[in-house]
């Protein structure tokens, strides 16, 4: 069995690679090693991941031909493609990077899918996509046809572009909104790092809208077992309506802690793991940023039996560890 993982020098990516090769599966890994954030990173998750069965090109995805050169002869059984631009600050700076990465990278994947026959294929969406909805918790069944950035809109077309792909070829699709992952190995982009890191050198952090704001924080543990979960059990081609309404074989999910969390009180588990206090700088909230994130999980938890179990208690001091480890501090 062969599993191509894209974006799998990220941080999701290298996680789900290496919980795939301690299940014995070959997996195939693609990534650019773009410089959106620190190249040395990427190249350190790659080492972690070291195994016989893991095969890596450094190879953009959003380069059909490529891609597919990479990819011949490979009998790949299930893609999760997990690559993409992310970051919904810098769609407002590098719009074009979007368009490339997640709308013709997409494709290009949805192509492999459909050409190579696979079993099955996962991709990441986003909690982006629910933009300022006002019902909470979000629910898959959720309209979301009003992103507030250019990457929700992306992580959008991603999912209708998928629906196509599912009705007229029949490829079994998963898509997955993922609620602000956060964990080891993760992103010098995203608030818990950003936080630790300038907690821990003294520095000032940034907090938007006076901190008024909430997050359904996800521990990258929870996420890879609701991945291998999906792996597990693909989406049938039955007819039946799946969750987020499709009558083809393909289903959206939710992958949250199922709990919103107020900035503050992350702030506060950050400061306790770190043994210091956080100097704030409060600033306006930003354009393209929502105020609350909430996952409901009702429909991978009766499907899958999904159930999280890393609070920001438990995740955020093991984070830290982690980067003081990383950091040599």
């Amino acid at each position: 069995m062969t599993v191509v993982v894209t974006g799998v020098a990220g941080f999701i990516g290298s996680h789900v690679a290496r919980a795939l090769l301690a299940r014995g599966v070959r997996v195939v890994g693609i990534d650019n090693l773009n410089d959106y954030y620190d190249v040395q990173l990427k190249r350190d998750r790659l080492g972690d991941i070291a195994h016989p069965h893991f095969a890596f090109h450094q190879t953009d995805f959003a380069d059909h031909a490529a891609l597919e050169a990479a990819l011949r002869g490979v009998e790949i059984e299930t893609i999760v493609h997990l690559g993409a631009q992310p970051g919904v600050r810098y769609s407002l700076v590098n719009p074009r990077a979007y368009v490339q990465s997640n709308l013709s990278g997409h494709l290009n994947m949805l192509e492999i899918a459909r050409h190579h026959g696979v079993r099955q294929m996962l991709y990441a969406s986003s909690s982006s996509v629910y933009g300022m909805n006002k019902s909470l918790p979000f629910r898959v069944s959720d309209r979301v046809d009003h992103p507030i950035s250019l990457y929700a809109a992306t992580k959008k077309a991603d999912e209708l572009m998928s629906e196509t792909y599912a009705h007229l070829f029949r490829i079994p699709l998963t898509g997955l909104r993922f609620f602000t992952v956060y964990g080891r190995w993760g992103r010098p982009d995203m608030a818990v790092w950003g936080f630790v890191e300038r907690v821990l050198a003294g520095q000032p952090i940034t907090v938007y809208n006076q901190g008024q704001m909430r997050r359904d924080f996800t521990h990258i543990n929870d996420i890879v077992a609701g991945i291998l979960a999906a792996i597990d059990t693909p989406v049938m081609d039955d007819g039946a309506e799946k969750a987020g309404g499709s009558i083809s074989p393909h289903r959206l999910f939710n992958i949250g802690n199922n709990q919103s969390e107020e900035l503050m009180k992350l702030i506060s588990v950050i400061e306790n793991a770190c043994g210091r206090k956080a100097q704030i700088d409060f600033q306006p909230l930003q354009p393209g940023d929502v105020l609350e994130t909430y996952a409901d999980i009702s429909a991978i938890s009766q499907e899958l039996g999904f159930t999280p179990s890393t609070p920001i208690e438990m995740g955020v001091p093991d984070f830290v560890d982690w980067y003081r480890s990383y950091k040599g501090l």
